[in-house]
């Protein structure tokens, strides 16, 4: 679920009540496809991000359109993910180079980070023609470049406006199971 309460957006996961849904959970999910895009520029995400098994907040961003080709080939930029209890943040780039061709580092395709648990945190990037910089509060975490080699998109698909994603996910490979007892799960956002 997803509402705004005293200024501030929270997006919920929970367990669907038995009979009004074919999902055994219920999760929160925003996006600006359609709505907003943009090429080059910062972003900043002010949240506080949730602990247990299961969960799985992100800040990230899938093209408006797919230029090169579906996923991964258009790219996908992940500015923050976070699995269960893990004390730190993932920031992540996707792309046919990384995923299919298996080239994670030359250059490194993503970081990893600790935050503030418990407290909000500032997760960013700067998004340049020729690199993104990622950011944890303010400190600066990796920098994905361009290679002067690619010139087909393989490597570089950031060079489309990308829409923007804020989730707050439960369950999945990566997470494993969802523990009932750690619902309800909360992705809060300030900015």
């Amino acid at each position: 679920t997803a509402v705004v309460r005293d200024g501030k957006l929270l997006l919920r996961g929970i367990r669907a009540k038995e009979g009004t849904d074919t999902a055994r959970y219920q999760t929160g999910c925003i996006q600006t496809k359609g709505k907003f895009s943009f090429l080059y520029g910062k972003l900043e995400v002010r949240a506080k991000l949730p602990q247990g098994q299961g969960s799985w907040p992100a800040i990230w961003l899938m093209p408006e359109e797919s230029k090169y080709g579906g996923w991964p080939r258009s790219g996908e930029i992940d500015v923050m993910e976070h699995v269960n209890f893990d004390t730190v943040v993932y920031q992540t780039v996707h792309s046919h180079y990384t995923h299919n061709v298996k080239q994670t580092k030359h250059p490194a395709s993503s970081g990893t980070t600790p935050f503030r648990l418990g407290e909000f945190n500032v997760f960013g990037m700067e998004w340049y023609p020729d690199k993104i910089d990622f950011f944890v509060n303010g400190q600066k975490t990796f920098t994905y470049p361009k290679l002067a080699s690619d010139t087909t998109g393989t490597q570089w698909p950031f060079d489309q406006p990308f829409y923007m994603i804020l989730n707050q996910e439960l369950g999945g490979t990566w997470t494993g199971p969802v523990n009932d007892a750690h619902l309800p799960q909360q992705h809060e956002i300030d900015y």
